[in-house]
């Protein structure tokens, strides 16, 4: 099964372990399962780590040159490491992270999924290439989207 993540970067501690309670259990009911992730952080270096956790392969779309810049400190080192165990890794040819090269990445997963975990809070995107975007088009692909949004999380954004 491949499976594509979207989902909120800003997670305080708390949420991010609902959230990896929540992932976790997901996959436990897939198998042969192939994970796509931009190694954002939040959301999705919290997939991956699951995804591989549960004997899984991870691709990553890295959106453009210079996204690692985007990610605090700990983020980044996740990003290495997690893109260091991937099977298979895409680079978009945008020159600098933004909204226009995050929609692209996001589709980019779509392209290459089956289904889509969506780490979200059921809010409308702040932006192009946004969370729920991301989810629009899932759906509009008629793809099965699996919105996690474990009782008690929040967002520190």
């Amino acid at each position: 099964m491949r499976i594509a993540i979207t989902g909120h970067r800003d997670l305080d501690e708390r949420t991010a372990a609902l959230v990896d309670a929540a992932i976790r259990t997901r996959l436990s009911r897939s198998r042969d399962i192939v994970g796509v992730s931009c190694l954002a952080e939040g959301a999705d270096q919290i997939f991956a780590r699951a995804v591989l956790d549960a004997g899984g392969r991870l691709e990553v779309v890295i959106p453009s040159a210079g996204y690692t810049a985007t990610l605090g400190v700990r983020a980044k080192h996740g990003f290495d490491e997690l893109k260091g165990r991937a099977s298979r890794i895409w680079a978009l040819a945008h020159t600098g992270p933004g909204p226009g090269p995050y929609l692209q990445a996001g589709l980019k997963m779509l392209d290459h999924a089956d289904e889509l975990i969506a780490v979200w809070d059921g809010l409308p995107a702040a932006g192009r290439g946004g969370t729920g975007e991301i989810v629009e088009h899932a759906r509009r692909r008629r793809m099965t989207v699996h919105v996690l949004w474990p009782e008690g999380a929040v967002r520190t954004g």
